[in-house]
């Protein structure tokens, strides 16, 4: 499946979640990178809405959290048919459904020098 969306910025949540260790070690040992420390924010629209629950719903990859934290499933996918990463679905999270998170190892607005409202797609 690929969509399109827009790029946002986050809440900066991510960055403290993707710098700890037993997070860092899961997607490294699954993913064969470290994240960096943030996510890539992309509102897509609504006519992807069905199929990304379904996508989420059915998703088997799962890094079970340590104490105090949340579960997150993930999914591997391309931005912008070039950056392999994933689309991470926490399970402690304030967004909406039309809002996805993309890892990568690298900084992804400094890269490919993205700004809020920059169009991106995303293949999964």
């Amino acid at each position: 499946m690929k969509i399109d969306g827009e790029v946002t910025t986050g809440l900066g949540k991510a960055a403290y979640f993707l710098s700890q260790d037993f997070y860092k070690m899961e997607f490294k040992k699954n993913l064969g990178f470290v994240p960096y420390p943030g996510t890539l924010n992309v509102i897509v629209g609504d006519e992807y809405l069905d199929e990304i629950s379904e996508t989420k719903n059915n998703c088997q990859n799962l890094i079970k959290p340590d104490e105090g934290f949340g579960a997150v499933k993930y999914i591997e996918a391309l931005l912008n048919d070039k950056i392999h990463g994933a689309i991470v679905f926490p399970a402690k999270t304030t967004h909406d459904e039309n809002y996805l998170e993309f890892i990568a190892e690298s900084k992804l607005r400094d890269e490919l020098d993205l700004k809020d409202g920059d169009s991106v797609s995303l293949e999964f």
